[in-house]
């Protein structure tokens, strides 16, 4: 097949869609996989809007425009093993001269001189054509659908339950804004974990496509029948979850008026860009949509006050007894910029709830079958299972998504593995390529969002021990180790969930195609990835993580 008809196949714009089976079209499965996970990110299962090719997060781009994506493809199908292609903010920029382990694709996005790190800047590059947001793992091209984040929520949501309701979420109510590719996570981890929930979002598109996947069990436009629906399962401690069309700033008004009080409170909207993410209160979707274009500095203000008064109502509920914690998206310091100067009087949920996890080098592991075939998520299920018997949460979670999950384009599955857990996964990966029991290789990666590859002082390394949350030299360090090591393709991204100015994070994706190589380099990445992390949070002073570097002999 040569590139006209790769490009008929299988990227059209908008219609994107990988390849499956075993049949090379580049000249490796080095090249081959990256390339399918590329398309895999805008597959209309898995975009939210491949017509812009925006994976998710309101503006996070797989590529910064069709032109530009046909040319990344083209050098995808041409890169030999002993080259690497550079990427710059969703453009092919050169491909440089490397050796066979070393990775196939080197991506930068979104990158900018801190002085000059703000969205104004960053939004007059864009209408030049010059940059492109590349959020996370929309960028780095290992999205794998709302999939990507449910487990992360799931072990939020859990712990918020082991830690404020003694385990037993049964009767307890949890509210949140924001359905869309991250936040449409939610209500599926909220009824895993045991709670009744109402998720809001002004745009019924977003939940309408959840109820298809089945991360949500009804929807409805009417605050009454949404009301109706979550007292009545509280009462009866029933977990379903509800996705009502609204404004989540307006909803929790009228809850407060109505003295419904969450439970537990958080937010997912996609309040880390207050231009082209948070939808003020007052417009409609439409509305919201024009006034972007037509007067952007007046939307800004809009927003930001907006975020203000959403904030100000979780506040509230606060002081009236719900559970409030910050999930990512910067909503509260953009509701400061807006004037509500006790925006960070709840704390995010890394500080909250997942650090220990962090300090154990524990964090999304997330994999996909390049075969396309769900059988070989399957096979690696069963062989984590067997690989860690003694893990029963690991064992309930793949049992619960095996029965749960439905998969958006190639086939993928998360869970969260720690130091030593990750190397020994990737083994038995490539084990079960060589020895034929899946179709095609696999390719493992993990968020960005994880213990050693970010700086982000208001998400992730928001209140580290030592005073360190705003140091960045730990996720460059991160995304070193990982070339070195020999990660297929790895990325380096500013901005992520929270928005310009306010993080810089890495990624990495390694191959296990069932090669002496591929087992080589599995080793080494899937060992320092983990690693870093265990140095960054001994380094701040956790004795938990003190105690994991003494155990690993790191």
């Amino acid at each position: 097949m040569n590139y006209s008809e790769f490009i008929n196949a299988y990227a059209r714009h908008p219609h994107y869609k990988s390849p499956t089976g075993n049949h090379l079209h580049a000249c490796s499965w080095q090249t081959e996989a990256p390339l399918r996970m590329l398309l895999n990110n805008l597959d209309t299962e898995v975009a939210e809007n491949p017509e812009e090719l925006i994976v998710y997060g309101g503006t996070g781009q797989a590529a910064r425009d069709p032109e530009a994506l046909k040319e990344i493809i083209r050098s995808l199908l041409d890169l030999k093993e002993n080259e690497s292609l550079l990427v710059q903010s969703g453009k092919a920029v050169g491909v440089v001269r490397t050796h066979a382990e070393a990775p196939r694709v080197l991506i930068a996005n979104s990158n900018l001189v801190p002085a000059w790190a703000t969205w104004q800047h960053f939004e007059e590059l864009k209408k030049r054509g010059l940059i492109m947001y590349g959020q996370m793992t929309a960028g780095s091209w290992i999205y794998i659908g709302t999939q990507g984040i449910l487990q992360g929520t799931y072990e939020t949501f859990a712990a918020c339950g082991r830690k404020y309701f003694n385990g037993d979420t049964r009767h307890k109510l949890l509210v949140s804004g924001g359905l869309g590719g991250m936040g449409g996570a939610q209500p599926l981890a909220a009824t895993l974990a045991g709670y009744t929930f109402l998720g809001v979002d002004v745009d019924p598109k977003r939940i309408e496509k959840r109820i298809v996947t089945r991360y949500i069990d009804k929807m409805t436009y009417d605050y009454e029948e949404a009301k109706s629906i979550i007292q009545n399962a509280k009462i009866k401690g029933e977990a379903i979850s509800v996705g009502l069309v609204g404004n989540i700033g307006d909803i929790l008004e009228k809850l407060l008026h109505d003295n419904i009080i969450p439970d537990a409170l958080t937010d997912q909207t996609s309040a880390h860009d207050p231009l082209n993410g948070y939808v003020p209160a007052g417009l409609t979707l439409q509305e919201a949509i024009a006034l972007r274009k037509s007067d952007a500095e007046e939307y800004k203000r809009r927003s930001l006050k907006s975020m203000a008064r959403h904030v100000n109502f979780m506040l509230e509920m606060k002081a009236k007894g719900s559970k409030v914690f910050d999930y990512g998206n910067n909503l509260r310091e953009f509701a400061r910029q807006g004037g509500e100067k006790r925006a960070f009087e709840y704390q995010g949920f890394v500080p909250e709830f997942i650090r220990p996890l962090f300090c154990e080098g524990k964090g999304p592991f997330r994999w996909v079958a390049l075969s396309g075939d769900p059988e070989d998520i399957y096979a690696t299920d069963a062989a984590l299972m067997e690989t860690f018997p003694e893990d029963s949460h690991l064992t309930h979670w793949l049992s619960v998504a095996r029965q749960k999950v439905i998969f958006q384009g190639l086939p993928a599955r998360i869970c969260w593995l720690g130091m030593g857990e990750r190397e020994k996964a990737g083994v038995v990966f490539n084990e079960l390529v060589r020895k034929g029991k899946v179709k095609a290789p696999i390719v493992i990666g993990r968020d960005h969002l994880d213990c050693g590859s970010v700086a982000s002082p208001n998400r992730e390394t928001e209140g580290m021990k030592d005073g360190s949350d705003a140091i960045s030299d730990w996720p460059l360090l991160n995304v070193m180790a990982n070339a070195s090591g020999g990660a297929t393709w790895i990325s380096f991204h500013h901005g992520g969930g929270v928005g310009i100015g306010y993080s810089q994070h890495a990624g990495m994706v390694v191959l296990a195609d069932g090669t002496d190589r591929a087992e080589r380099c599995l080793r080494r990445v899937l060992h320092n990835d983990p690693a870093t992390g265990i140095f960054r949070h001994a380094d701040a002073g956790y004795e938990e993580a003190i105690a994991v570097r003494k155990k690993y002999n790191l």
